[in-house]
Protein backbone atom coordinates (compact mmCIF):
# COMPACT_ATOMS: atom_id res chain seq x y z
CA UNK A 1 0.00 0.00 0.00
CA UNK A 2 1.47 3.40 -0.93
CA UNK A 3 2.04 6.12 1.61
CA UNK A 4 -0.53 8.39 -0.04
CA UNK A 5 -3.41 6.05 0.95
CA UNK A 6 -2.04 4.88 4.31
CA UNK A 7 -1.85 8.31 5.92
CA UNK A 8 -5.60 9.22 5.54
CA UNK A 9 -6.65 5.78 6.85
CA UNK A 10 -4.53 6.17 10.00
CA UNK A 11 -5.96 9.61 10.62
CA UNK A 12 -9.53 8.24 10.29
CA UNK A 13 -8.81 5.44 12.80
CA UNK A 14 -7.38 7.89 15.33
CA UNK A 15 -10.45 10.14 14.90
CA UNK A 16 -12.91 7.27 15.53
CA UNK A 17 -11.23 6.12 18.75
CA UNK A 18 -10.79 9.68 20.05
CA UNK A 19 -14.48 10.50 19.45
CA UNK A 20 -15.72 8.27 22.32
CA UNK A 21 -12.88 7.70 24.85
CA UNK A 22 -15.40 6.90 27.68
CA UNK A 23 -16.77 3.93 25.70
CA UNK A 24 -13.47 2.33 24.64
CA UNK A 25 -14.84 -1.13 25.52
CA UNK A 26 -17.41 -0.78 22.73
CA UNK A 27 -16.53 -1.53 19.18
CA UNK A 28 -17.52 0.49 16.16
CA UNK A 29 -20.39 -1.95 15.51
CA UNK A 30 -21.76 -1.31 19.01
CA UNK A 31 -21.78 2.42 18.42
CA UNK A 32 -23.74 1.97 15.19
CA UNK A 33 -26.19 -0.36 17.01
CA UNK A 34 -26.80 2.28 19.68
CA UNK A 35 -27.45 4.93 17.08
CA UNK A 36 -29.86 2.71 15.17
CA UNK A 37 -31.61 1.73 18.44
CA UNK A 38 -32.22 5.36 19.24
CA UNK A 39 -33.72 5.93 15.82
CA UNK A 40 -36.05 2.93 16.17
CA UNK A 41 -37.07 3.36 19.80
CA UNK A 42 -36.78 7.07 20.19
CA UNK A 43 -34.47 9.02 22.46
CA UNK A 44 -36.04 8.44 25.89
CA UNK A 45 -34.25 11.34 27.49
CA UNK A 46 -35.62 13.65 24.81
CA UNK A 47 -39.10 12.18 25.33
CA UNK A 48 -38.79 12.89 29.03
CA UNK A 49 -37.85 16.51 28.31
CA UNK A 50 -40.84 16.84 25.98
CA UNK A 51 -43.20 15.42 28.58
CA UNK A 52 -41.90 17.82 31.21
CA UNK A 53 -42.33 20.73 28.81
CA UNK A 54 -45.91 19.81 27.96
CA UNK A 55 -47.07 18.55 31.35
CA UNK A 56 -50.30 20.17 32.62
CA UNK A 57 -51.76 19.59 36.03
CA UNK A 58 -48.65 18.26 37.81
CA UNK A 59 -47.62 14.71 38.62
CA UNK A 60 -51.06 13.05 38.49
CA UNK A 61 -50.80 12.68 34.67
CA UNK A 62 -47.07 11.76 34.75
CA UNK A 63 -47.52 8.11 33.71
CA UNK A 64 -49.78 8.86 30.73
CA UNK A 65 -47.76 8.57 27.50
CA UNK A 66 -47.82 6.97 24.08
CA UNK A 67 -46.03 3.62 23.50
CA UNK A 68 -42.28 4.23 23.25
CA UNK A 69 -41.23 0.99 21.54
CA UNK A 70 -42.49 -1.96 19.55
CA UNK A 71 -42.50 -4.03 22.74
CA UNK A 72 -44.85 -1.57 24.41
CA UNK A 73 -47.22 -1.67 21.44
CA UNK A 74 -47.53 -5.42 22.00
CA UNK A 75 -48.62 -5.04 25.63
CA UNK A 76 -51.97 -6.59 26.65
CA UNK A 77 -55.07 -5.30 28.44
CA UNK A 78 -55.46 -8.72 30.10
CA UNK A 79 -54.21 -7.63 33.56
CA UNK A 80 -56.80 -4.83 33.66
CA UNK A 81 -59.57 -7.20 32.59
CA UNK A 82 -58.61 -9.78 35.23
CA UNK A 83 -58.74 -7.06 37.87
CA UNK A 84 -62.26 -5.82 37.08
CA UNK A 85 -64.14 -8.59 35.23
CA UNK A 86 -65.47 -10.18 38.43
CA UNK A 87 -66.96 -6.80 39.46
CA UNK A 88 -69.16 -6.56 36.34
CA UNK A 89 -72.40 -8.58 36.37
CA UNK A 90 -75.20 -9.44 34.00
CA UNK A 91 -78.58 -8.04 35.09
CA UNK A 92 -81.82 -9.89 34.32
CA UNK A 93 -85.08 -8.13 35.19
CA UNK A 94 -88.64 -9.41 34.80
CA UNK A 95 -92.17 -8.19 35.31
CA UNK A 96 -95.37 -10.20 35.37
CA UNK A 97 -97.93 -8.23 33.42
CA UNK A 98 -101.69 -8.68 33.17
CA UNK A 99 -102.98 -8.35 29.62
CA UNK A 100 -106.64 -7.46 29.32
CA UNK A 101 -108.95 -7.05 26.37
CA UNK A 102 -108.88 -3.49 24.98
CA UNK A 103 -112.71 -3.50 25.14
CA UNK A 104 -112.96 -4.57 28.78
CA UNK A 105 -114.57 -1.83 30.84
CA UNK A 106 -116.07 -0.15 27.78
CA UNK A 107 -119.75 0.49 28.65
CA UNK A 108 -120.91 0.01 25.03
CA UNK A 109 -119.36 -3.45 24.58
CA UNK A 110 -120.25 -4.64 28.09
CA UNK A 111 -123.87 -3.51 27.59
CA UNK A 112 -124.39 -5.52 24.41
CA UNK A 113 -121.99 -8.45 24.93
CA UNK A 114 -121.70 -8.70 28.71
CA UNK A 115 -118.54 -8.54 30.79
CA UNK A 116 -118.04 -12.32 30.77
CA UNK A 117 -117.36 -12.44 27.04
CA UNK A 118 -113.89 -11.04 27.58
CA UNK A 119 -112.74 -14.11 29.55
CA UNK A 120 -109.95 -14.23 32.12
CA UNK A 121 -107.05 -11.74 31.96
CA UNK A 122 -103.93 -13.20 30.38
CA UNK A 123 -100.61 -13.19 32.24
CA UNK A 124 -97.34 -12.67 30.40
CA UNK A 125 -93.75 -11.92 31.38
CA UNK A 126 -91.88 -8.82 30.31
CA UNK A 127 -88.10 -9.17 30.43
CA UNK A 128 -85.15 -6.80 30.35
CA UNK A 129 -81.44 -7.47 29.92
CA UNK A 130 -78.47 -5.33 30.89
CA UNK A 131 -75.29 -5.11 32.93
CA UNK A 132 -74.25 -3.83 36.34
CA UNK A 133 -71.18 -3.02 38.44
CA UNK A 134 -70.47 -4.18 42.01
CA UNK A 135 -69.37 -1.14 44.02
CA UNK A 136 -69.27 -2.46 47.60
CA UNK A 137 -68.21 -5.68 49.31
CA UNK A 138 -71.70 -6.30 50.71
CA UNK A 139 -73.26 -6.52 47.25
CA UNK A 140 -74.36 -3.00 46.24
CA UNK A 141 -74.64 -2.85 42.44
CA UNK A 142 -74.99 0.09 40.07
CA UNK A 143 -76.92 -0.18 36.81
CA UNK A 144 -79.06 1.96 34.50
CA UNK A 145 -82.56 2.90 35.55
CA UNK A 146 -83.92 1.99 32.11
CA UNK A 147 -82.66 -1.59 32.60
CA UNK A 148 -84.88 -2.25 35.65
CA UNK A 149 -87.60 0.39 35.17
CA UNK A 150 -91.10 -0.98 35.86
CA UNK A 151 -89.60 -4.38 36.73
CA UNK A 152 -90.57 -6.43 39.78
CA UNK A 153 -87.85 -9.09 39.93
CA UNK A 154 -84.12 -8.56 39.41
CA UNK A 155 -81.38 -11.19 39.29
CA UNK A 156 -77.66 -10.79 38.60
CA UNK A 157 -75.15 -13.32 37.27
CA UNK A 158 -71.43 -13.05 38.02
CA UNK A 159 -68.65 -13.85 35.57
CA UNK A 160 -68.01 -17.13 37.44
CA UNK A 161 -71.60 -18.30 36.84
CA UNK A 162 -73.06 -17.63 40.30
CA UNK A 163 -76.50 -15.99 40.37
CA UNK A 164 -78.12 -13.85 43.07
CA UNK A 165 -81.51 -12.23 43.54
CA UNK A 166 -81.50 -8.49 44.24
CA UNK A 167 -83.67 -5.83 45.82
CA UNK A 168 -84.15 -2.47 44.10
CA UNK A 169 -82.85 0.12 46.57
CA UNK A 170 -83.15 3.30 44.50
CA UNK A 171 -84.27 4.34 41.01
CA UNK A 172 -83.32 7.75 39.69
CA UNK A 173 -84.78 8.51 36.23
CA UNK A 174 -83.17 11.97 36.20
CA UNK A 175 -79.66 10.50 36.01
CA UNK A 176 -80.80 7.14 34.54
CA UNK A 177 -79.08 5.30 37.39
CA UNK A 178 -80.37 2.65 39.78
CA UNK A 179 -78.96 0.93 42.87
CA UNK A 180 -79.47 -2.79 43.58
CA UNK A 181 -78.58 -4.84 46.67
CA UNK A 182 -77.86 -8.58 46.67
CA UNK A 183 -80.11 -10.36 49.17
CA UNK A 184 -77.60 -13.05 50.17
CA UNK A 185 -74.97 -12.23 52.75
CA UNK A 186 -71.96 -12.86 50.56
CA UNK A 187 -68.70 -10.96 50.27
CA UNK A 188 -67.90 -9.50 46.86
CA UNK A 189 -64.85 -7.86 45.33
CA UNK A 190 -65.99 -4.33 44.34
CA UNK A 191 -64.53 -2.11 41.67
CA UNK A 192 -62.59 1.02 42.59
CA UNK A 193 -64.32 4.27 41.59
CA UNK A 194 -62.12 6.97 40.03
CA UNK A 195 -62.59 10.74 39.82
CA UNK A 196 -64.17 11.22 36.40
CA UNK A 197 -63.06 14.86 36.34
CA UNK A 198 -59.52 13.57 35.75
CA UNK A 199 -60.54 11.86 32.50
CA UNK A 200 -59.12 13.47 29.37
CA UNK A 201 -59.83 13.08 25.68
CA UNK A 202 -57.52 10.42 24.26
CA UNK A 203 -57.29 8.27 27.42
CA UNK A 204 -57.43 4.54 26.77
CA UNK A 205 -60.56 2.84 28.19
CA UNK A 206 -62.26 -0.56 28.30
CA UNK A 207 -66.02 -1.16 28.15
CA UNK A 208 -67.24 -4.32 29.91
CA UNK A 209 -70.79 -5.65 29.74
CA UNK A 210 -73.18 -8.26 28.33
CA UNK A 211 -74.04 -7.17 24.76
CA UNK A 212 -77.01 -8.94 23.16
CA UNK A 213 -76.98 -11.42 26.06
CA UNK A 214 -73.98 -13.31 24.64
CA UNK A 215 -72.06 -13.13 27.93
CA UNK A 216 -69.44 -10.86 29.42
CA UNK A 217 -67.54 -9.04 26.66
CA UNK A 218 -64.67 -6.54 26.73
CA UNK A 219 -64.07 -3.86 24.09
CA UNK A 220 -61.36 -1.22 23.97
CA UNK A 221 -61.14 2.35 22.74
CA UNK A 222 -60.35 5.87 23.79
CA UNK A 223 -62.24 8.74 25.36
CA UNK A 224 -63.61 10.61 22.36
CA UNK A 225 -65.08 13.57 24.27
CA UNK A 226 -66.06 14.69 27.74
CA UNK A 227 -69.09 16.72 28.90
CA UNK A 228 -70.91 15.59 25.77
CA UNK A 229 -74.64 16.33 25.47
CA UNK A 230 -77.13 13.66 24.42
CA UNK A 231 -80.79 14.61 24.66
CA UNK A 232 -83.39 12.06 25.69
CA UNK A 233 -81.21 9.78 27.85
CA UNK A 234 -81.23 11.66 31.13
CA UNK A 235 -81.96 15.17 32.32
CA UNK A 236 -78.31 16.23 32.34
CA UNK A 237 -76.98 15.50 28.87
CA UNK A 238 -73.51 15.26 30.45
CA UNK A 239 -71.61 12.17 29.29
CA UNK A 240 -68.21 10.69 28.59
CA UNK A 241 -68.11 9.72 24.91
CA UNK A 242 -66.04 6.74 23.78
CA UNK A 243 -65.43 4.74 20.61
CA UNK A 244 -65.22 1.47 22.58
CA UNK A 245 -67.99 -0.71 21.16
CA UNK A 246 -71.18 -0.50 23.26
CA UNK A 247 -74.22 -2.50 22.16
CA UNK A 248 -77.69 -3.34 23.54
CA UNK A 249 -77.12 -5.23 26.79
CA UNK A 250 -74.05 -3.17 27.68
CA UNK A 251 -76.29 -0.66 29.48
CA UNK A 252 -75.24 -0.47 33.13
CA UNK A 253 -71.81 -1.96 32.47
CA UNK A 254 -68.43 -0.49 33.36
CA UNK A 255 -66.21 1.95 31.50
CA UNK A 256 -62.79 1.60 33.15
CA UNK A 257 -59.40 3.27 32.83
CA UNK A 258 -56.04 1.54 32.48
CA UNK A 259 -55.75 1.24 36.26
CA UNK A 260 -58.94 -0.80 36.40
CA UNK A 261 -60.98 1.98 38.01
CA UNK A 262 -64.57 2.84 37.16
CA UNK A 263 -64.87 6.15 35.30
CA UNK A 264 -68.40 5.72 33.95
CA UNK A 265 -71.54 3.59 33.59
CA UNK A 266 -72.20 2.69 29.95
CA UNK A 267 -75.63 4.06 29.14
CA UNK A 268 -76.39 4.79 25.49
CA UNK A 269 -75.17 4.70 21.91
CA UNK A 270 -75.71 6.85 18.87
CA UNK A 271 -76.82 4.51 16.11
CA UNK A 272 -79.35 4.22 13.31
CA UNK A 273 -79.11 0.43 13.25
CA UNK A 274 -79.23 -0.41 16.97
CA UNK A 275 -75.61 -1.63 16.95
CA UNK A 276 -72.38 0.19 17.78
CA UNK A 277 -70.99 2.63 15.24
CA UNK A 278 -68.22 3.84 17.54
CA UNK A 279 -70.20 6.52 19.39
CA UNK A 280 -71.05 5.40 22.92
CA UNK A 281 -71.89 7.33 26.06
CA UNK A 282 -71.21 6.70 29.74
CA UNK A 283 -72.53 8.48 32.83
CA UNK A 284 -69.49 9.91 34.70
CA UNK A 285 -68.51 8.14 37.91
CA UNK A 286 -68.83 11.35 39.92
CA UNK A 287 -72.57 11.27 39.23
CA UNK A 288 -72.73 7.67 40.40
CA UNK A 289 -71.27 8.82 43.73
CA UNK A 290 -74.21 11.21 44.14
CA UNK A 291 -76.71 8.38 43.66
CA UNK A 292 -74.79 5.99 45.92
CA UNK A 293 -74.72 8.55 48.73
CA UNK A 294 -78.46 9.06 48.42
CA UNK A 295 -79.14 5.31 48.49
CA UNK A 296 -77.69 5.13 52.00
CA UNK A 297 -80.24 7.59 53.38
CA UNK A 298 -83.40 7.03 51.36
CA UNK A 299 -85.09 5.82 48.19
CA UNK A 300 -84.78 9.11 46.29
CA UNK A 301 -82.01 11.47 45.27
CA UNK A 302 -82.34 14.89 46.91
CA UNK A 303 -80.79 17.45 44.61
CA UNK A 304 -79.58 20.93 45.53
CA UNK A 305 -81.62 23.99 44.65
CA UNK A 306 -80.24 27.47 44.09
CA UNK A 307 -83.43 29.20 42.98
CA UNK A 308 -82.39 30.22 39.46
CA UNK A 309 -83.02 29.11 35.88
CA UNK A 310 -80.42 28.97 33.12
CA UNK A 311 -79.99 28.45 29.40
CA UNK A 312 -77.02 27.98 27.09
CA UNK A 313 -75.13 31.01 25.83
CA UNK A 314 -75.60 31.10 22.06
CA UNK A 315 -73.36 32.93 19.60
CA UNK A 316 -75.94 35.72 19.35
CA UNK A 317 -76.17 36.10 23.14
CA UNK A 318 -72.38 36.10 23.46
CA UNK A 319 -72.05 38.86 20.86
CA UNK A 320 -74.76 40.96 22.49
CA UNK A 321 -73.06 40.95 25.90
CA UNK A 322 -69.51 41.35 24.61
CA UNK A 323 -68.19 37.80 25.07
CA UNK A 324 -65.49 36.67 22.65
CA UNK A 325 -67.01 33.20 22.32
CA UNK A 326 -70.17 31.44 23.54
CA UNK A 327 -69.64 29.59 26.80
CA UNK A 328 -71.23 29.27 30.21
CA UNK A 329 -74.89 29.38 31.29
CA UNK A 330 -76.89 32.61 31.35
CA UNK A 331 -79.38 33.32 34.14
CA UNK A 332 -82.93 33.61 32.78
CA UNK A 333 -84.84 33.75 36.06
CA UNK A 334 -84.23 34.16 39.79
CA UNK A 335 -86.67 33.06 42.50
CA UNK A 336 -87.35 35.86 44.94
CA UNK A 337 -85.66 35.27 48.33
CA UNK A 338 -84.08 32.08 47.01
CA UNK A 339 -80.38 31.20 47.51
CA UNK A 340 -79.30 32.86 44.25
CA UNK A 341 -81.28 36.01 44.97
CA UNK A 342 -79.71 36.27 48.42
CA UNK A 343 -76.23 35.73 46.97
CA UNK A 344 -76.71 38.53 44.43
CA UNK A 345 -77.12 36.56 41.20
CA UNK A 346 -79.02 38.59 38.60
CA UNK A 347 -80.90 37.85 35.40
CA UNK A 348 -78.40 38.24 32.53
CA UNK A 349 -75.39 37.09 34.56
CA UNK A 350 -73.34 34.32 32.92
CA UNK A 351 -71.93 31.52 35.09
CA UNK A 352 -68.50 30.60 33.70
CA UNK A 353 -67.14 28.27 36.40
CA UNK A 354 -68.26 26.33 39.46
CA UNK A 355 -65.55 25.48 41.97
CA UNK A 356 -62.92 26.23 39.32
CA UNK A 357 -64.50 23.83 36.79
CA UNK A 358 -65.45 25.32 33.42
CA UNK A 359 -69.16 25.45 32.57
CA UNK A 360 -69.92 24.81 28.90
CA UNK A 361 -73.69 25.14 29.21
CA UNK A 362 -76.78 24.66 31.34
CA UNK A 363 -76.40 20.85 31.38
CA UNK A 364 -72.87 21.11 32.75
CA UNK A 365 -74.04 23.59 35.39
CA UNK A 366 -76.75 21.23 36.64
CA UNK A 367 -74.29 18.35 36.71
CA UNK A 368 -71.72 20.34 38.68
CA UNK A 369 -74.27 21.48 41.25
CA UNK A 370 -75.48 17.94 41.80
CA UNK A 371 -71.96 16.58 42.27
CA UNK A 372 -71.35 19.23 44.94
CA UNK A 373 -74.56 18.10 46.66
CA UNK A 374 -76.87 19.54 49.29
CA UNK A 375 -75.05 21.07 52.23
CA UNK A 376 -72.07 22.05 50.08
CA UNK A 377 -70.84 25.43 48.91
CA UNK A 378 -70.75 26.28 45.21
CA UNK A 379 -68.26 28.98 44.25
CA UNK A 380 -69.58 30.57 41.05
CA UNK A 381 -67.39 32.62 38.73
CA UNK A 382 -69.83 34.99 37.06
CA UNK A 383 -69.62 37.47 34.21
CA UNK A 384 -71.91 40.30 35.29
CA UNK A 385 -72.32 43.43 33.19
CA UNK A 386 -68.95 42.79 31.55
CA UNK A 387 -67.04 42.21 34.81
CA UNK A 388 -65.99 38.94 36.43
CA UNK A 389 -66.88 38.33 40.04
CA UNK A 390 -67.11 35.38 42.41
CA UNK A 391 -70.07 34.52 44.60
CA UNK A 392 -70.66 31.67 47.03
CA UNK A 393 -74.02 29.92 47.20
CA UNK A 394 -75.00 27.44 49.92
CA UNK A 395 -76.72 24.46 48.35
CA UNK A 396 -79.83 23.21 50.12
CA UNK A 397 -82.71 20.89 49.31
CA UNK A 398 -85.58 22.56 47.42
CA UNK A 399 -88.38 23.58 49.80
CA UNK A 400 -91.95 22.35 49.53
CA UNK A 401 -93.65 25.70 50.10
CA UNK A 402 -97.17 24.32 49.54
CA UNK A 403 -98.51 20.78 50.07
CA UNK A 404 -98.07 18.83 46.84
CA UNK A 405 -101.43 17.05 47.21
CA UNK A 406 -100.76 14.55 44.43
CA UNK A 407 -103.90 13.25 42.71
CA UNK A 408 -104.67 10.74 39.97
CA UNK A 409 -107.64 12.18 38.13
CA UNK A 410 -110.75 9.94 38.23
CA UNK A 411 -112.49 7.81 35.55
CA UNK A 412 -115.26 10.31 34.80
CA UNK A 413 -112.71 12.90 33.75
CA UNK A 414 -111.31 13.84 30.31
CA UNK A 415 -107.90 13.81 32.03
CA UNK A 416 -108.12 10.20 33.23
CA UNK A 417 -104.60 8.77 33.34
CA UNK A 418 -102.91 11.99 34.48
CA UNK A 419 -101.20 12.41 37.86
CA UNK A 420 -100.95 16.03 39.02
CA UNK A 421 -99.46 17.94 41.95
CA UNK A 422 -99.31 21.46 43.36
CA UNK A 423 -96.19 23.32 42.28
CA UNK A 424 -93.42 24.21 44.71
CA UNK A 425 -89.64 24.44 44.23
CA UNK A 426 -89.34 20.78 45.28
CA UNK A 427 -91.96 19.61 42.78
CA UNK A 428 -90.52 21.86 40.06
CA UNK A 429 -87.09 20.24 40.45
CA UNK A 430 -88.65 16.78 40.17
CA UNK A 431 -90.67 17.77 37.10
CA UNK A 432 -87.73 19.50 35.44
CA UNK A 433 -89.43 22.89 35.00
CA UNK A 434 -88.42 26.42 36.11
CA UNK A 435 -88.63 26.86 39.86
CA UNK A 436 -90.58 30.13 39.83
CA UNK A 437 -93.81 28.54 38.54
CA UNK A 438 -96.98 28.22 40.60
CA UNK A 439 -100.18 26.27 40.02
CA UNK A 440 -100.66 22.62 39.08
CA UNK A 441 -98.18 20.48 37.14
CA UNK A 442 -98.74 17.19 35.33
CA UNK A 443 -96.31 14.64 36.79
CA UNK A 444 -97.22 11.59 34.72
CA UNK A 445 -99.52 10.56 31.87
CA UNK A 446 -100.41 6.94 31.11
CA UNK A 447 -99.87 5.98 27.50
CA UNK A 448 -103.10 5.79 25.50
CA UNK A 449 -105.19 7.30 28.31
CA UNK A 450 -107.81 10.03 27.76
CA UNK A 451 -105.34 12.56 29.21
CA UNK A 452 -102.75 11.57 26.58
CA UNK A 453 -105.37 11.67 23.82
CA UNK A 454 -106.31 15.19 24.93
CA UNK A 455 -102.73 16.43 24.56
CA UNK A 456 -101.33 16.25 28.11
CA UNK A 457 -97.63 15.58 28.73
CA UNK A 458 -95.50 15.32 31.89
CA UNK A 459 -94.22 18.78 32.81
CA UNK A 460 -97.29 20.66 31.54
CA UNK A 461 -98.57 23.36 33.90
CA UNK A 462 -102.37 23.57 33.90
CA UNK A 463 -103.50 27.19 33.53
CA UNK A 464 -107.19 27.02 32.55
CA UNK A 465 -109.95 24.48 32.02
CA UNK A 466 -113.04 25.76 30.16
CA UNK A 467 -112.11 29.33 31.11
CA UNK A 468 -111.57 28.59 34.82
CA UNK A 469 -108.10 29.52 36.10
CA UNK A 470 -106.59 26.57 37.97
CA UNK A 471 -104.99 27.27 41.36
CA UNK A 472 -104.54 23.81 42.94
CA UNK A 473 -105.14 20.10 42.38
CA UNK A 474 -108.37 20.05 44.37
CA UNK A 475 -109.93 22.71 42.17
CA UNK A 476 -108.69 20.94 39.02
CA UNK A 477 -110.36 17.68 40.04
CA UNK A 478 -113.62 19.45 40.77
CA UNK A 479 -113.65 21.19 37.38
CA UNK A 480 -112.79 18.16 35.22
CA UNK A 481 -115.40 15.90 36.90
CA UNK A 482 -118.28 18.17 35.89
CA UNK A 483 -120.47 16.94 33.03
CA UNK A 484 -119.44 18.82 29.89
CA UNK A 485 -119.74 18.03 26.21
CA UNK A 486 -116.82 20.17 25.09
CA UNK A 487 -113.51 20.81 26.84
CA UNK A 488 -110.78 23.41 26.47
CA UNK A 489 -107.44 23.09 28.27
CA UNK A 490 -104.81 25.83 28.40
CA UNK A 491 -101.37 24.59 29.48
CA UNK A 492 -97.92 26.13 29.74
CA UNK A 493 -95.22 24.00 28.12
CA UNK A 494 -91.56 25.03 27.82
CA UNK A 495 -92.46 28.70 28.27
CA UNK A 496 -95.26 28.69 25.65
CA UNK A 497 -99.04 28.51 25.96
CA UNK A 498 -100.91 25.71 24.19
CA UNK A 499 -104.66 25.19 23.83
CA UNK A 500 -106.25 21.75 23.47
CA UNK A 501 -109.92 21.43 22.57
CA UNK A 502 -112.10 18.31 22.62
CA UNK A 503 -115.68 18.14 21.33
CA UNK A 504 -116.75 14.50 21.04
CA UNK A 505 -114.52 12.87 18.42
CA UNK A 506 -113.19 16.22 17.23
CA UNK A 507 -109.84 17.30 18.69
CA UNK A 508 -107.67 20.25 17.80
CA UNK A 509 -104.70 22.06 19.30
CA UNK A 510 -102.87 25.32 18.69
CA UNK A 511 -100.33 27.62 20.30
CA UNK A 512 -101.36 30.97 21.70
Amino acid sequence: MNNALLKPMLLLAVFVFMAAPARAEYGVDDMFKDAIGKLLNGDKSQQGDDRNANRQGGEKREQVRVPASRAEVQLSFAPVVKKVAHSVVNVYAARRQTQRSPFEGDPFFERFFGSGVFGQPQQRNQNSLGSGVIVSADGVILTNNHVIENMDEVKVALSDGREFECDIVLKDPKSDLAVLKVRDKTRFDPIEIADSDDVEVGDLVLAIGNPFGVGQTVTSGIVSAVSRSLAGVNDYGYFIQTDAAINPGNSGGALVDMNGRLIGINSAIYSRTGSSVGIGYAIPSNMTNVVLRSSKTGATVVRPWIGADFQNVTAEIAESIGMRRPRGAIVTGVVENGPSDKAGLKVGDVVLEINNRDIDGADALGYRLDTVGTGGIAELTVLSRGKRRTIDISLSAPPETVPRDERVLPRNSPLLGAKVANLSPAVAVEAGIPGDKTGVVVLDVQRGSPAAQNGMRPGDVMREVNGVKIKDTRQLEQVVTQRQRAWQFVVERSGRMFVFERNGPIFRQYAQ
